[in-house]
């Protein structure tokens, strides 16, 4: 989610296409930081007289990768930048640049939305297809990419999963946001990855749910009167008053942040926890499904 003009916005030669991520082109920052990261790679190279091939041969990735790189075309892995480091004896200085590629490496979607998130002291989320993706434990998540269509490649796989795994901090940040979740019955029900991969994830949510200050609630299937037919549901409050929601069912999907809108979305919120189980009784509800299998 992003808002306009407020506060807050919204190792060897067999791993030579293994170690970096494609730059997205539609990405300004993003293309610029990776330029700029392999155009001071290649200063330093040809600076200590290494001949790319040579290069290559030092850190033990394919020549075709080092080329790729230095010229601003893949982002390269946190390992690669150290090895560069070691190799060309920077001193650090390469090692330095992991915190801004990392940033990149992720979608910019996800990059804005996990900003917002880690800035927020109050975040409300109602999800009715799948687990949220915060709740998600790595197999599920890889599961569900594996299933999309188009099929992802495998770098684009691994891309969102390590994106979706970053924005986990949310839930060690210090001090800790209050997080509330409402999952639809179906979404746990649901065998995602298989069995085991299930389990797995109904004890992620139990786990998360002994935290203080994460509230996870289900909603029966057999409720009726249901006020989350709308869709997907996300309202995250800031320090300085400020807020922004969406709803797949409302305001075209788009980010809000206009007072009314946000209070339609946070009466929506409201009236859907107050339909939901107790975090007591979903607890037990998740535990019970647990029995069953």
């Amino acid at each position: 989610m992003s808002v306009d003009g407020g506060a807050v916005r919204l190792a060897d030669e067999v791993q030579a296409d293994e170690p970096g991520w494609e730059v997205d082109p539609d990405d300004e920052w993003g293309v610029a930081v990776v330029a700029t990261v392999g155009r001071q790679l290649k200063l330093r190279r040809e600076a200590a007289g290494m001949r790319a091939c040579d290069f290559a041969a030092a850190v033990k990735y394919g020549e075709d990768l080092v080329y790729k790189v230095e010229s601003g075309k893949r982002i390269p892995r946190p390992e690669y930048l150290e090895k560069a480091d070691e190799v060309l004896g920077a001193g650090g200085l390469i090692a330095a640049m992991k915190e801004d590629v990392a940033k990149v490496r992720y979608p910019k979607r996800v990059r804005e939305l996990a900003k917002l998130e880690s800035q927020a002291v109050e975040i409300g989320l109602y999800s009715n297809h799948n687990v949220h993706g915060l709740l998600q434990t790595e197999e599920h998540m890889r599961a569900l990419f594996d299933v999309w269509l188009p099929a992802h490649t495998e770098e684009e796989t691994e891309r969102m999963v390590a994106a979706r795994l970053a924005r986990r901090s949310v839930f060690e940040r210090s001090p800790a946001p209050m997080l509330s979740f409402v999952q639809e019955e179906v979404t746990l029900r649901r065998p995602v990855g298989g069995t085991m991969v299930w389990r797995r994830q109904l004890e992620r949510l139990l786990e998360l749910g002994k935290l203080r200050h994460v509230s996870i609630q289900v909603m029966p299937t057999e409720v009726e009167d249901h006020f989350g037919t709308g869709g997907l549901i996300e309202v995250l409050k800031f320090a300085d008053g400020t807020a922004v929601g969406r709803s797949d069912g409302a305001f075209a999907g788009r980010p809000v942040t206009d007072p009314k809108q946000l209070r339609i979305l946070e009466l929506r919120y409201g009236m859907i926890r107050a339909q939901a189980l107790t975090p007591r009784e979903s607890r037990a509800f998740i535990e019970q499904m647990l029995g069953e299998s």
